[in-house]
């Protein structure tokens, strides 16, 4: 047994905080990755002991989702978007650079285990494209260059900040606060600014709000209430459409 005490029991604290116990098995996942640097087999044994169910159905979550490792990660994973948006912005050329100057491939670590590669397809964050992550951090309106500055700041050991102000920390930490383990972080840097925030500006600009809440809309006088409305309505339409045509052929 690798898993420490402390681990096993900080999952079992985990499976504790759902009314059905099972429904923790996601962070429980992301925790065995910050302990042990991806998802182990015992790590899988353990989930499943303490969740009362197979080993199979937790490595058939493990192997579904894309951010649960089976291999060993480097300090950093960097994942750059390669989605239609963000490749058309220079997220392709992104990720040659970067696999050229790491000398990796997709997925793989650095010889020196600093920082893993992979392509995502999708960050969820097209108004900044092209956009690459770096333990699950946002940088946005990524170039070639940056991007490689921002690789080498991160195997020199020196301090990066995201680009909406988050601070890098190491993957592991990064999936500790994904198993639901504060690291006093949260608050760094804006949820949403620039692109996201457009349509906002403009609805103030122009004085738009949204519905109120629970307003209740006046019903179409042409909506059916019942079936049998539905269908006389709809023979009525064609009825009506039907005439129009033969009308157009006598004119």
């Amino acid at each position: 047994m690798t898993l420490s005490d402390v681990t096993t029991r900080e999952l079992r604290e985990l499976a504790s905080r759902y009314p059905q116990s099972r429904s923790a098995l996601l962070p429980m996942l992301h925790l065995i990755q910050a302990a042990e640097g991806n998802v182990t087999n015992e790590g899988i044994e353990v989930c499943a002991e303490i969740l009362g169910i197979s080993a199979a159905e937790v490595s058939g979550v493990a192997t579904f989702y894309t951010m649960y490792k089976r291999r060993p990660m480097g300090e950093h994973h960097v994942g750059v978007c390669t989605n239609t948006l963000c490749a058309v912005m220079g997220g392709d050329l992104i990720f040659e650079r970067l696999k050229g100057h790491l000398d990796v491939g997709n997925d793989e670590t650095t010889e020196d285990g600093k920082v893993t590669l992979e392509h995502i397809e999708c960050n969820a964050a097209c108004d900044f494209a092209p956009v690459m992550m770096v333990n699950w951090e946002f940088f946005d309106n990524q170039t070639p260059e940056s991007a490689v500055e921002v690789v080498d700041k991160l195997r020199a050991g020196e301090p990066v900040k995201a680009t909406r102000g988050a601070t890098i920390t190491s993957w592991r930490e990064a999936e500790r606060v994904l198993a639901g383990f504060e690291d006093g972080l949260a608050d760094e840097g804006p949820a949403a600014a620039g692109p996201s925030l457009a349509g906002l500006e403009i609805a103030a600009e122009r004085g738009w709000s949204a519905p109120t809440p629970g307003a209740v809309k006046a019903k179409p006088t042409d909506v059916a209430d019942t079936k049998v409305e539905a269908v006389e309505q709809a023979d009525t339409s064609r009825a009506e459409s039907e005439t129009k045509q033969e009308e157009g052929k006598d004119d």
